[in-house]
């Protein structure tokens, strides 16, 4: 679960003090939590696993269970302030139209995914031969959860694509402390996750 963490900190600096939030794929609820403590916002959780869903209620947070991949049709346009896909959409069949629905029913999205691009991933592969193995990436390939492997520039290529706005990154990496490091130097070679704010065109 600590490699799902990752990030927490840059995501909880970038929501504004009072927020209506969704957090799709919200996991044991830790995030949504940590939000609710840190910035007062109004909270709501999604996620897909009976185990998830009795976490988040035991630390008193709303939170149903559905598939984000069947879509987000129960929200109307412009619901929250901002919904918040942290190591999600890397999971879900339809990133686009996931995406999509996101922008659709937020004024703003956080989205964080491990980027494939880092270069120990490079090397890993281009050495061993095989899918990287490690501590923030610690499936193998076939018992990842991760469907769609993407790099910081498969976002920034899919900006346009979709038809969203690019806010602001803040790729980053972890310092053995847990907390993030923004990486701006070449984030697509040197960062070990991918952290975009964006908003609909």
């Amino acid at each position: 679960m600590e490699e799902l963490r990752t990030g927490y900190d840059l995501v909880v600096e970038s929501v504004a003090h009072g927020s209506k939030i969704l957090d799709l794929g919200c996991g044991d609820g830790e995030l949504l939590l940590r939000l609710q403590e840190e910035k007062k916002v109004k909270g709501f959780g999604v996620e897909i696993s009976e185990e998830g869903v009795s976490l988040c209620m035991e630390k008193g947070l709303y939170c149903y269970q559905a598939d984000i991949d069947e879509g987000l049709s129960d929200y109307k346009n412009d619901s929250f302030d901002v919904v918040i896909l942290s190591q999600t959409i890397q999971n879900t069949k339809g990133p686009d139209y996931v995406i999509k629905e996101v922008l659709r029913i937020g004024r703003q999205a956080i989205v964080t995914f491990p980027n494939f691009g880092y270069y120990r991933n490079r090397f890993y592969l281009l050495v061993r031969g095989k899918m990287p193995v490690s501590k923030h990436l610690p499936y193998q390939w076939y018992e990842s959860p991760n469907i769609h492997l993407m790099t910081i520039h498969d976002m920034r290529n899919m900006a346009d694509h979709v038809g969203f706005e690019i806010i602001q990154e803040k790729n980053f990496s972890v310092r053995n402390d847990s907390s993030s490091i923004v990486k701006t130097f070449m984030p697509n070679f040197f960062a070990q996750y991918g952290f975009f704010i964006i908003k609909r065109k």
